[in-house]
């Protein structure tokens, strides 16, 4: 029960990262570099909140990709620090609390946390690769359509890692 509870809250807290990165714009406009790189850094924001989360609960599989995908999300940032920087961009980062049931202190723990993990990455995968799929389509940066298109790749393939783990448990 408790498992389910966090993928709702996860659904929940992905549709509030959606509207704050502009991937669901009103007018159906192409995101802006501003909109991804905003997006982008509430991703990363992600991925260390699951690092923070499997220091309480994790075990050593957990651990070790939540370890790796923050390191990912470190050299990721720095390419968009100078992106941001060569643009002049200020992004808008706001607080997303689609972690935020992963770091909550309950009972889930073992098993039950593993899959919670691996399910709340699966929608901001989604999320972020949707982002930059409609970014490609009428970017306004060239450098960073470059970098868009580097990272929908290596995305796209963490995002099937997570769905075939969550089929293995």
């Amino acid at each position: 029960m408790r498992v389910l509870v966090a993928i709702i809250l996860v659904f929940i807290g992905s549709a509030a990262l959606a509207d704050s990165t502009g991937e669901q714009r009103p007018d159906n406009r192409a995101p802006t570099a501003i909109d991804v790189i905003s997006g982008l850094y509430a991703f990363s924001r992600f991925q260390h909140g699951l690092l923070e989360s499997t220091d309480l609960k994790g075990n050593a599989e957990v651990k070790n990709l939540a370890v790796l995908r923050a390191e990912e999300a470190a050299k990721r940032d720095k390419t968009l620090k100078d992106i941001q920087e060569a643009i002049g961009a200020e992004p808008r980062i706001g607080k997303t609390a689609a972690s935020a049931g992963l770091a909550e202190p309950d009972s889930s723990d073992g098993p039950a946390y593993v899959r919670t993990f691996y399910a709340a990455q699966i929608p901001e995968y989604q999320s972020t690769i949707a982002l930059l799929e409609r970014y490609l389509k009428a970017p306004d940066n060239a450098a960073l359509a470059v970098f868009a298109r580097g990272q929908l790749p290596l995305l796209r393939s963490q995002i099937k890692d997570a769905e075939r783990t969550m089929a293995d448990k």
